[in-house]
């Protein structure tokens, strides 16, 4: 009911507000488990995916952003509830392994998935390294993934700020990538990261980021096991 109801606002507001430039939806496939992989700019991302796609996309979100106190915490629990969050604590010794039997079990069931695979915001708007999360996944649900490229969201939030502004934002979903045709009978080790390095390699064709050959360092506050990892 939520999800129903915060698309049937959400989605024609902020589209009225932002004017999204959004491309190839068509490559993203209408029914079946499906991950989409993008790059991470802004807080505001996990809205952006989900109120651009053709089909809901669910994302893992801390599990503080469901619990917080006052009109703030109900509305900011409002809206992750209407883009389809799921709560994850990342606090527990058992995060990691929680947060991939999680997003298996939205995968198993014939949903898509969104996830970051540098797996923390980029503060400098390079495309970090990819963690092999991603491909973990892929190869373990056998589901195909569709990269995507954000532009613009870290105008409308940047990191640190609290409140979101105006600002053009595009959402480029890219042709998916065949799982199960390119990577089968390969070493499992070699396997993922091949596959994660294809997966960033479509994510900066689409974006035009300038390329960082390392990983990304997540800042104090997002420390903790985190899916993209």
């Amino acid at each position: 009911m939520f999800y129903r109801v915060g698309h049937l606002v959400l989605k024609p507001l902020t589209h009225a507000l932002y004017r999204p430039t959004i491309t190839g939806t068509e490559h993203v496939p209408r029914s079946g488990g499906v991950i989409l992989a993008s790059n991470h700019r802004s807080f505001i991302d996990s809205f952006a995916i989900p109120l651009s796609a053709p089909r809901r996309v669910r994302f893992l979100a801390k599990d503080d952003y469901f619990t917080g106190p006052g009109p703030g915490g109900a509305i900011r629990r409002g809206l992750f509830q209407a883009m389809g969050a799921i709560p994850v604590d990342r606090r527990s010794s058992r995060a990691a392994q929680e947060s991939l039997d999680a997003a298996l079990s939205v995968l198993q069931a014939g949903d898509a998935f969104g996830i970051y695979p540098e797996g923390t915001r980029s503060r400098d708007g390079r495309l970090y390294r990819g963690h092999t999360g991603v491909a973990f996944l892929a190869l373990t649900a056998r589901v195909p993934i569709v990269p995507v490229a954000l532009e613009g969201t870290a105008d409308i939030m940047p990191i640190g700020s609290r409140f979101p502004r105006l600002a053009r934002v595009s959402v480029s979903f890219g042709e998916p990538i065949d799982v199960a045709a390119h990577y089968a009978g390969m070493p499992q080790g070699r396997a993922r990261r091949e596959l994660t390095d294809e997966v960033m390699a479509a994510i900066a064709a689409l974006s035009g980021q300038e390329r960082a050959d390392v990983f990304n360092e997540l800042p104090p506050e997002a420390r903790g096991p985190a899916i993209g990892t």
